[in-house]
């Protein structure tokens, strides 16, 4: 196991921070935010080998599991959360899991990310198999409550993988699939919810999309699959028919009513010819 220091423990390349007026720390914030997509970049064919395992799985009926502390473990939940309106899945399809439960989500829960053996006890609680891919983010890739259930997966014959921001990390070293966006040094030094968070956010981002994608929720760029929970989704789903089919908001209106979804729309349509 790697006994170096966490790359987002490294000092920030700023000082005496509090000394600095509003448009420095904000310009400064800026300048280091302006390296993550860049970071992110590197590491692409690496988020691609992972994507390439998880869609045959769910395919077959499996599953996503995200496994996190902190900041991490709130982006997971966040990921996961946003699946099913947006792309129509079952909220059982994308699970996110975060040391300390969803207490977790708005206070800290203390030494909830130190427990090894929490991680698989939770997953438990879903009846986790082999048939399902597992996914720790960790900013440091350090942390045990993320590496417990990581190890403990592998040895279940469980697909892993990683998102962290710190290079040879222990997280790292125990998944298939790792995925390490080194972020650098904070703007604020340690405070991983700053570089490390934005750009695991953005590999989320880039999981979750590619897999529904490549399990066909998308058509051609939209969400036909999304759940039209408001008026403001209403209102998308409509403008989708319109553009798609070149039928006006009043029939586009009944279609997406008497349908249900945009998918449903644009299947029945395309039978009706």
């Amino acid at each position: 196991m790697s006994k170096k220091s966490p790359d987002t423990e490294r000092s920030s390349n700023y000082d005496h921070l509090e000394k600095m007026n509003t448009l420095e720390l904000l310009s400064n914030i800026n300048k280091e935010d302006q390296t993550i997509a860049g970071n992110v970049k590197k590491e692409i064919v690496s988020i691609e080998k992972l994507v390439d395992v998880i869609v045959p799985k769910i395919e077959s009926g499996g599953r996503l599991f995200y496994i996190g502390a902190g900041t991490s473990g709130r982006l997971g939940v966040l990921d996961a959360s946003e699946c099913p309106p947006t792309f129509g899945v079952s909220p059982g399809i994308v699970i996110g899991l975060i040391a300390g439960g969803d207490t977790a989500l708005r206070n800290a829960v203390e030494n909830a990310e130190d427990d090894t053996n929490q991680a698989w006890k939770d997953l438990q609680e879903y009846d986790i198999t082999d048939k399902d891919v597992l996914v720790g983010i960790a900013a440091s890739g350090t942390t045990p409550y993320v590496i417990g259930g990581i190890k403990e997966a592998r040895k279940n014959g469980i697909i892993t993988g990683c998102v962290t921001c710190s290079s040879g990390s222990p997280l790292a070293e125990a998944s298939e699939y790792p995925i390490q966006v080194v972020t650098g040094p904070e703007f604020v030094t340690g405070s991983t919810r700053m570089k490390a968070g934005t750009a695991q956010k953005l590999v989320l981002n880039m999981i979750s999309t590619a897999v529904m994608i490549k399990l066909g929720r998308v058509k051609g760029n939209k969400m036909v699959d999304m759940q039209l929970s408001n008026d403001k989704l209403v209102g998308r789903g409509i403008r989708m028919i319109m553009e798609e089919l070149e039928v006006g908001e009043e029939e586009a209106g009944r279609l997406l009513k008497e349908f249900g979804s945009v998918r449903g729309v644009l299947l029945n349509h395309h039978k009706g010819k």
